[in-house]
This record gives structure tokens, sequence and C-alpha cells, in this order.
């Protein structure tokens, strides 16, 4: 597996993410809104950096699944969403590709009445953007590549490594199940 992004690099965005964060939301009733699965490490991180009072908060959306490298029909479940009626709320993501995912999300969110939304993600493809919305914040613009690492997986492979990596066709046959790589 190739390494995109390092572990140090992506440390350091999120703190200068979690900086933003405090600046713009300094005094104000924060909400971030956690994607699941793919943003959890992220997650736990940014709120760990960021220097104000808020609020954390998990919805599910997933358009991939398993094994399957391009996105499929966005299916949201907003039952564990708090009331944010009147809250200012950050949609936490690990990954914006084409932006259909985020553009779902800011419908099931605006229906809870909250004061603002704005969004933020750890990797923007924006070459693959293909939705007027773009990210408010995010941490590294990437090129079209599969990657995986840092909450991010195939077939619910790889979310523990501590970097975003590239993996070649041997990590995913592995993680696929379909047999072993070849050596």
């Amino acid at each position: 597996m190739r390494v995109l992004i390092s572990e140090a690099q992506i440390r350091d965005r999120v703190r200068e993410l979690g900086t933003q964060l405090s600046r713009e939301y300094a005094g104000r009733p924060l909400t971030i809104l956690g994607v699941l699965t793919g943003s959890v490490v992220l997650l736990a991180d940014l709120i760990r950096a960021t220097a104000v009072p808020l609020r954390v908060a998990l919805i599910s959306a997933s358009s991939y699944g398993g094994t399957r490298t391009s996105p499929g029909t966005l299916s949201v479940n907003s039952s564990l969403v708090p009331d944010l009626k009147g809250r200012d709320v950050v949609i936490l993501d690990d990954i914006f590709d084409t932006g259909h995912t985020l553009v779902g999300m800011f419908d099931a969110v605006k229906a809870f009445e909250p004061k603002s939304v704005k969004s933020a993600v750890l990797l923007w493809k924006s070459d693959r953007t293909t939705v007027e919305l773009i990210p408010d914040f995010y941490g590294f613009k990437i090129p079209d590549e599969f990657v995986v690492g840092y909450g991010l997986d195939y077939n619910d492979e790889f979310r523990h490594l501590p970097y975003i990596g590239i993996p070649d066709q041997d990590d995913l046959i592995a993680a696929s199940g379909h047999g072993t790589p070849a050596s």
C-alpha cells in the first residue's frame, strides 16, 4: 500500500481544523455531527483539537458498501440525531467525492431546524465533485484514487491505519476474502 498522507500530516491538519472551528464558533452553540462510520476516527481527534464547548452527535449515511469502490444509492438514518433546533451544526465526514452524500446529509439535517449548517471533511476529491456544494472546511485535496485508512475502509478493513493509503490489488484481494494476495 502506498502512503498518500502520513500520520503526522493528518495530526497537524486536524489540529489546524480544530483551530478554524474554534475561531468560527467561539461563543456559539456548536454540534459536530459525525457521519458513521468513516468519520469516527476524525471525529475523536477533531473534538479534542477544538477549543469551544460542543455537542457530538452521529448520523448514518452510506452510498458505498462492502467491496464497492464507487458510490451507489444514498441511504440516510437520522435516528441517532438529537435536537439541533437553533444550534450551529457542522456535518463531519471522512471524504467528499462526488458530493451527493453531503447534499443528502444537508437535506436531512435541515429538517431539524438548526441555526446554520456547514460541512467539514478530511479528504476532498475536488476533480470528482459533481454538485454545487463544496466543503466549508477540509483537510486535504486528493487525486481521484481509491483510499483507505484513518477511518476509511474497503470491506470494513483498513479503518485502523493511522495514515491515508492507496491500496494495491493484493491489498484489496486480501480484504475482500476472495483468495490471498499473490506473493
